[in-house]
């Protein structure tokens, strides 16, 4: 089950990336983090920002209310939404285990 910590106005939840992927995705929960694809290489911080530009767009939140705690170097991330609900961000996880149809 996806973990998340809620805080006044904000949500801090895991995420685990994997760079370089076929396209960018939200692929389910992985040991209690949003296991995310990205298209973008582990270079320059450009996974960082994919990773920030997609939870933005799928939560329909600007990019700026999305920011990485922890882990900018490491497929395992610590990131604060704000602006969103839990339920929608465990939307994420339920869209993304509905076969495709």
């Amino acid at each position: 089950m996806l973990q998340l910590v809620e805080s006044g106005d904000r949500i801090v939840l895991s995420v685990r990336v994997q760079p370089r992927a076929s396209r960018n995705a939200i692929g389910g929960e992985w040991q209690g983090a949003l296991n995310v694809r990205l298209t973008a290489p582990p270079v320059g911080g450009r996974a960082n920002q994919a990773l920030c530009r997609l939870l933005a767009e799928r939560l329909e939140i600007p990019v700026a209310a999305v920011r990485i705690l922890f882990g900018e170097h490491s497929r395992t991330k610590r990131v604060e939404v704000r602006g969103t609900t839990a339920e929608r961000i465990r939307a994420l996880v339920e869209t993304s285990s509905r076969p495709a149809g």
